[in-house]
């Protein structure tokens, strides 16, 4: 939100004495004095008046988690065990997943308090590369590497996935490049050949690779660079 509509939406200002404020440099964000109406502010914002402190703001958070096996990627489940279970923040229910897994599924997994972050990291028109590791039940034949190019078609949703990028790594393993997170898609995928996933493991999402430091159940913060990647 602008910060001129930010205070004007305040019932102690109305538009002119937002104008003045802003002319005199009255108006701090972040512990800086500005003047520009048009600034963007958000809920991470401090925002102060003088003395008076209109917005304290909090602290974002951005998390790396090795998921591991037999955890639902949610953030309660009646049943099951959660990824937010695995974290130990004060803060840890503010945070939200930024894209899913499934219950067997491992590798990178990402938390955020932050909305517009996690969006950019996971709407379909960003077409971030997600990268898997998989192993499979039956051989993975060369011909896999064209059809999934093409993409397959899947008549629950009546839709065609976009072009993924298979590389044969061994008889049953493989690493999978995709642009889409349909459900139990890579699992789908495979099952149009009438072969199984046996173990599927997210590496990458973009330009965040999870940390090979990181055991399953463990997580840290992210690196500046790594938020500011996205």
């Amino acid at each position: 939100m602008r910060l001129d509509r930010f205070l004007s939406n305040l019932p102690c200002f109305n538009r002119q004495q937002v104008r003045l404020l802003l002319a005199e440099r009255r108006v701090r964000v972040d512990g800086q004095c500005v003047s520009d109406p048009h600034l963007e502010v958000r809920e991470f914002s401090r925002i102060e008046v003088d003395e008076q402190l209109l917005q304290a703001g909090h602290p974002a958070r951005y998390l790396m988690l090795h998921k591991p096996q037999g955890c639902v990627s949610a953030t309660h489940d009646p049943e099951h065990r959660t990824v937010l279970d695995l974290i130990d923040e004060t803060d840890k229910h503010e945070l939200h997943l930024a894209g899913r897994l499934d219950f067997n599924t491992t590798g990178l997994m990402l938390l955020t308090n932050d909305g517009q972050w996690s969006r950019r990291l996971t709407q379909p028109q960003t077409k971030l590369a997600k990268i898997y590791y998989v192993e499979t039940e039956q051989v993975i034949e060369p011909h896999y590497i064209e059809k999934f190019r093409q993409g397959f078609y899947f008549a629950f949703e009546d839709l065609t996935t976009l072009p993924a990028e298979l590389t044969l790594l061994g008889p049953h393993s493989a690493r999978l490049s995709i642009v889409e997170g349909r459900y139990h898609q890579v699992k789908r995928m495979f099952g149009h050949f009438d072969n199984k996933v046996l173990r599927l493991h997210r590496e990458r999402m973009g330009p965040l690779q999870l940390d090979p430091g990181l055991r399953p159940g463990e997580y840290r913060a992210l690196y500046p660079e790594e938020i500011l990647a996205i």
